[in-house]
């Protein structure tokens, strides 16, 4: 069985063209698994394989916890104190080991056992090029539309595949398979089958990525943008400080001739983008938010971390906007609780 076993590994080297510590590791992966099947809960097996003669052990392993954080997987966990009774030394995060029956490589079957590996293989392969991938430092995801998958989009970039969820598009946009798409890495997820990258084109950081795109003076930390809220495909406001006094935040962002602005829009299908000012004081924060309405007067609540904004007749329509559009935005890049006011005589 163990000749048979280094015949296995040999022939799937050569066949998939991967090294063999690969290959042995993925061997070692199905035998855990099929061991596995031997008990009842979620048990934690190692399998070693000796590289040379083929022969294999296995292990059943218990993971050490701090003893205040308790047993969250019992199957799999051992207290810290209870690891000490045993080898006195032993560290939290460190394992403990016992050897267990191994499972007969026959018993699996040859090809069972080839299918297993090959899978694992799959899998290491496509975690080694997300990992190359994401070395990379990339934070925004530029590829094509492969297809759709149950409202989602899937985007390819190379081999690597990220996933558009239906929430995170912007509204009315109609992507259409070989389209060119880039999207925010939100999170990746490597139990996710096919796409572990998830990804964004209605969350307020892809703005704030395409605006450091686009406006050197932000990567050099000239500029900063401290804020961004958003209506995905309709309008958005982002809150802009200059750390140098010679440079106009806003004349920055906006660009030549609205070149800048203009980019990160076309984009966005179309997003109209507000660029306020940032300020430390909260109150001249908002009525810069607030713009392109005129604020007559604020007062600030500290207790409550509020603020009734005051605003006449003819620029109340304009400060809430359609649907409440602008005063939500505002509220967002703020952060700050709102209660409107109509005006005193």
């Amino acid at each position: 069985m163990n000749r048979e076993l280094l015949m296995l590994v040999e022939a799937i080297s050569r066949e998939k063209n991967v090294e063999h510590d690969v290959v042995f590791g993925a061997v070692e992966a199905a035998l855990a698994q099929a061991a596995r099947k031997l008990y009842e809960g979620e048990v934690d097996l190692r399998v070693a394989v000796d590289r040379d003669t083929g022969a294999y052990e296995t292990f059943r392993r218990w993971h050490v916890v701090p003893d205040e954080a308790g047993l969250q997987l019992p199957d799999q966990e051992i207290l810290l104190f209870e690891a000490k009774e045993q080898i006195p030394d032993i560290e939290v995060d460190e394992y403990i080991e016992e050897p267990v029956d191994s499972v007969p490589i026959g018993r699996i079957g040859a090809m069972a056992a080839k299918q297993v590996i090959l899978q694992k293989i799959r899998d290491a392969e496509r975690e080694m090029l997300l990992n190359d991938f994401m070395s990379r430092g990339e934070k925004i995801f530029t590829g094509t539309v492969k297809r759709m998958d149950k409202g989602d989009i899937l985007v390819e970039s190379g081999r690597v595949e990220g996933r558009l969820r239906r929430g995170e598009m912007i509204p009315k946009e109609n992507l259409r398979n070989g389209d060119r798409v880039r999207a925010m890495i939100m999170e990746v997820d490597l139990t996710l089958r096919g796409a572990p990258i998830l990804l964004s084109r209605a969350a307020p950081e892809f703005m704030i990525e395409l605006f450091r795109n686009e406006v050197p003076e932000i990567e050099q930390g000239l500029l900063e943008i401290k804020s961004c809220a958003r209506d995905p495909g309709s309008r958005a406001k982002i809150a802009v400080l200059s750390h140098d006094k010679r440079v106009d935040p806003i004349g920055t962002c906006v660009g030549v001739r609205g070149t800048r602005v203009n980019a990160v829009t076309n984009e966005l299908a179309g997003e109209r983008v507000d660029i306020v000012l940032w300020s430390e004081d909260p109150a001249q924060f908002v009525i810069g938010a607030l713009a392109p309405a005129n604020v007559s007067s604020i007062v600030v609540d500290e207790e409550k971390h509020a603020m009734d904004v005051v605003v006449d007749e003819e620029n109340l329509a304009i400060a809430i906007g359609r649907g409440g559009q602008n005063v939500r935005l505002a509220s967002e890049l703020t952060s700050s609780t709102w209660t409107r006011r109509s005006p005193t005589s």
